[in-house]
C-alpha cells in the first residue's frame, strides 16, 4: 500500500441528519458538537440533525456544520491509529484539512468558517452572481471563453476545476450566461446553473477575502504537522504564513481539485479516505485516476468498514 490522503468535502455535501449517530454514540463527537453550539451561540447541531434542509444549506450554517461533521468523523477514524501522509479539502473542506493537520484549532476553525460564510453572502447582493457547471469541455477553451466575456465587462472565471470534463464557472449572472453560451459553441455537452447563494471563487469575492484576511490576522495559525495540498496552487503547504495567505486567495481563486489529486498521486498517494457526508470527492478522484483506492467515511458503519479494509490490505 502506498501513501494515504484524508480528503474533506465542501459546501453542497451537507445533509440533514449528518453527525447525529456520532453525537449519540461517541463521546468525543458529542463534546465536539456541544463545543460548536457553545462557540456559535445557537444550536448548530439541532439544524444538522433535524434540519430543515434549506436552513442547513445557508452558507453561514453549512460551513461550520460540514467542518464539525468532518472533524467528528476524523476523531472517530483516528482511534484506529491510521494516519494520513497528506490532507486536502475542497474549498470549505480545506479548513477541515487544516484542523486535521493541526494548523488551526477546531474552535478557531468553526469561528472562521462561520464568518467566512457571512462575508461570502454579503460580498455580492443576492441575485447578482451565480455559478454553473460546464460538462465536456477542456480547461483551455473554457478559460478563453470566460476571459473574452470578462473583457466585455461581465466578470466570469473558472471556479472549480473538479475533474476532466467537469469545471464550474462563477461570476455575474450575465457573465455566466454568456460564458455558458460560448462554452456550448466551443463543444461543451451541457451547462447547468447551480443553486448557490453567490459567485464563489470569482473576483467578485475579493471584498469577502479582505474581510477574511482581518479575521485570519487575529487567529493563531500553526505550521501544519501533515502537509496540506492547497486549493489555490495544488502545492504542499506547511508554513503558517503560506496557509493564511492561501486561505485569503482561495476565496477569489479557482479550486484546483483535479491538479491537487494529481499532485497527491505524484507524491505516492494511492489511497484516498473521504471524511464527511456524501461521496462527491471520491467520485471526482475516481474520474481523475481509476486505479486509486477510495473510501468514503460518512458514519460509524462506513468508518468500521474502511478501517477493516485498510488493515486487511496492510496485513
Amino acid at each position: 500500500m502506498g501513501k494515504i490522503a484524508f480528503i474533506f468535502p465542501g459546501q453542497g455535501s451537507q445533509v440533514v441528519g449528518m453527525g447525529r449517530e456520532l453525537a449519540e454514540n461517541h463521546e468525543p463527537s458529542k463534546e465536539l458538537f456541544k463545543k460548536a453550539d457553545d462557540l456559535l451561540g445557537f444550536s448548530l447541531s439541532e439544524i444538522m440533525f433535524d434540519g430543515p434542509q434549506d436552513v442547513l444549506t445557508r452558507t453561514t450554517n453549512a460551513q461550520p456544520a460540514l467542518l464539525t461533521a468532518s472533524t467528528a468523523l476524523l476523531k472517530l477514524f483516528r482511534e484506529s491509529g491510521i494516519e494520513a501522509d497528506y490532507v486536502a479539502g475542497h474549498s470549505l473542506g480545506e479548513y477541515s484539512a487544516l484542523v486535521a493537520a493541526g494548523a488551526i484549532s477546531f474552535e478557531d476553525g468553526v469561528r472562521i468558517v462561520r464568518k467566512r460564510g457571512e462575508f461570502m453572502e454579503e460580498a455580492v447582493p443576492s441575485g447578482l452572481g451565480t455559478m454553473a457547471a460546464v460538462l465536456g469541455l477542456e480547461r483551455g477553451p473554457l478559460a478563453e471563453a470566460t476571459s473574452a466575456v470578462t473583457a466585455s465587462g461581465h466578470p466570469v472565471q473558472l471556479a472549480n476545476v473538479n475533474c476532466p470534463g467537469q469545471i464550474v464557472i462563477s461570476g455575474t449572472v450575465e457573465g455566466v450566461k454568456l460564458a455558458g453560451e460560448k462554452a456550448k459553441e466551443a463543444g461543451a455537452k451541457r451547462v447547468k446553473v447551480l443553486e448557490v447563494s453567490g459567485p464563489f471563487h470569482s473576483s467578485l469575492m475579493e471584498p469577502a477575502a479582505n474581510r477574511l484576511k482581518e479575521v485570519l490576522d487575529q487567529t493563531e495559525v500553526n505550521n501544519a504537522a501533515i502537509p496540506v495540498i492547497a486549493n489555490v496552487n495544488a502545492l504542499s503547504m506547511e508554513d503558517a504564513g503560506d496557509i493564511k495567505e492561501n486561505l485569503v486567495k482561495q476565496l477569489y481563486s479557482p479550486v484546483l481539485w483535479e491538479d491537487s489529486v494529481k499532485k497527491m498521486i505524484e507524491l505516492g498517494v494511492d489511497t484516498f479516505i473521504e471524511l464527511g457526508p456524501g461521496k462527491v470527492l471520491g467520485g471526482l478522484v475516481k474520474k481523475i485516476d481509476r486505479n486509486a483506492a477510495i473510501y468514503s467515511v460518512s458514519n460509524e458503519e462506513t468508518c468500521r468498514e474502511t478501517i477493516a479494509a485498510l488493515k486487511e490490505r496492510t496485513e
